[in-house]
């Protein structure tokens, strides 16, 4: 009965970085120059994006790597480990690319 509590997490989470990803929610930065703006909502809007999916890959890849380690195959572990790095690569990107669009933002006040 301890695993209702675990599927109801994972469904949640699940759930927020799928309205994360899939919703086109950009901020609206008011700056003199729409050009400037609309590049601004691009990149923060493609920084979040790269954020959820690397949170996604991480995961993914640390069950893969828990899985393969439980059940002692070496390759699962391993490809878990690669996705887990490459999930965490992917988010670093995202980090980049919001906090370019917030400068850009800030620079343009």
């Amino acid at each position: 009965m301890r695993v209702l509590p675990w599927l109801l997490a994972g469904a949640a989470i699940g759930a927020g970085i799928a309205v994360l990803v899939l919703n086109d929610w950009e901020p609206q930065f008011d700056t003199g120059y729409d050009s400037v703006d609309r590049a601004a909502g691009k990149t923060f809007g493609w920084g979040t994006r790269q954020r959820a999916e690397g949170k996604i890959g991480s995961v993914v890849g640390k069950v893969k790597e828990g899985v393969g380690r439980f059940t002692g195959d070496s390759d699962l572990q391993a490809e878990g480990t690669v996705q887990n790095v490459a999930g965490q690569v992917k988010d670093a990107a995202g980090e980049v690319g919001n906090a370019v669009a917030q400068t850009m933002h800030d620079l343009n006040k």
